[in-house]
């Protein structure tokens, strides 16, 4: 079977992505929509390939939501014998064990090489099942601790939105969960396909992440109606340029300590780390959309040289560039 990291050979060009995600009981529909939003909707026109998208349950019958109303499932798990990308958007209940014919088939899709994602209270599901043991992973902040004491073989990280650990993902709460479900539709269909549902969706693509990566949280948005408005837009437009402290705080007409402090204020981060990340979203734009050479790239993002650019990578992302623009460019549209 084909799995998300597949040859382009191997897929051909009737492969279709089977994505299933796994419904309960008592689950909550905003959960639910998540991943049904990212890979159950028709967006062929935006370059989004059509998944063969399926919602199954373990239970027979309509389920009951935590909104009020049923849904009627048609699948049971016998579809996730040969789904490629399979999710757990949550679970009802950190307390209740899943049931024992869900953890066998996440076991054995996990043993073929299907990509399993747990979003949120679905790292409850994925950690019953044994696959996360000796696994970074992450789960909503309320429950960390609870989390931790369950299952201490976990390597739980709480203050991260989502660990991309390869063939299996967790993410935080809700919201974290779509900005997983948008990295996932970014392993498997390339930058392009995310960033349209991302803007079709109104949110921001989330561009940090990369195997066995810690995608931290997001930087807070740029702040409007003063002078740092205007320098940040400056200088995110202008990254090849050699920016420190002290040509930014004199660009800024503020001293060099005023600069500092409203720029944490107005950022939630320093400088040094804001013009990092900044500069790593470029290559990642770059590597992605574009065929230039890593040594372009690392001059028009502003890293200098090529060896700085692959450090940066090595330490943020664990891998390299180059390794970056294979697993994430739009050659794996046909997946």
């Amino acid at each position: 079977m084909a799995t998300p990291a597949a040859s382009a050979a191997q897929r051909g060009a009737a492969f279709r992505h089977i994505v299933a995600v796994v419904a309960f009981d008592r689950i909550s529909p905003f959960h639910l929509s998540v991943p049904c939003v990212v890979f159950g909707e028709d967006r062929r026109g935006g370059g989004v390939p059509e998944f063969d998208f399926r919602v199954c349950a373990a239970e027979t019958g309509a389920l009951a939501t935590t909104a009020g109303f049923s849904i009627a499932v048609t699948h049971g798990l016998e579809a996730l014998a040969d789904a490629h990308t399979i999710i757990v958007p949550s679970w009802r209940d950190p307390d209740e064990a899943p049931p024992a014919a869900l953890v066998d088939a996440l076991r054995a899709a996990h043993e073929r090489g299907a990509l399993l994602v747990g979003l949120c209270l679905g790292a409850f599901v994925l950690a019953a099942a044994g696959i996360l043991d000796g696994r970074p992973a992450s789960t909503h902040w309320a429950w960390a601790d609870d989390f931790a004491r369950r299952y201490p073989r976990v390597r739980l990280d709480p203050g991260v939105l989502y660990v991309d650990d390869g063939n299996v993902l967790t993410s935080a709460g809700t919201a974290a969960g779509l900005d997983c479900c948008l990295h996932v539709l970014r392993k498997i269909s390339g930058a392009q396909a995310a960033n349209y549902v991302a803007r079709r969706l109104v949110v921001s693509p989330h561009r940090q992440g990369g195997q066995a990566q810690y995608v931290q949280q997001p930087m807070p948005p740029k702040p409007r109606g003063d002078r740092l408005s205007g320098l940040l837009d400056w200088v995110s437009g202008n990254l090849a340029a050699p920016h420190t402290l002290d040509t930014l705080a004199a660009r800024a007409l503020m001293s060099r300590r005023t600069f500092t402090r409203r720029f944490r204020l107005a950022t939630g981060t320093t400088v040094g780390a804001w013009l990092l990340a900044q500069r790593l979203a470029r290559a990642q734009q770059l590597l992605e959309s574009t065929d230039e050479s890593v040594e372009t790239i690392a001059a028009s993002a502003g890293f200098g040289s090529a060896a700085s650019l692959r450090q940066h990578f090595r330490e943020v992302f664990r891998t390299s560039p180059s390794a970056w623009r294979r697993g994430f460019s739009g050659d794996q549209g046909s997946a």
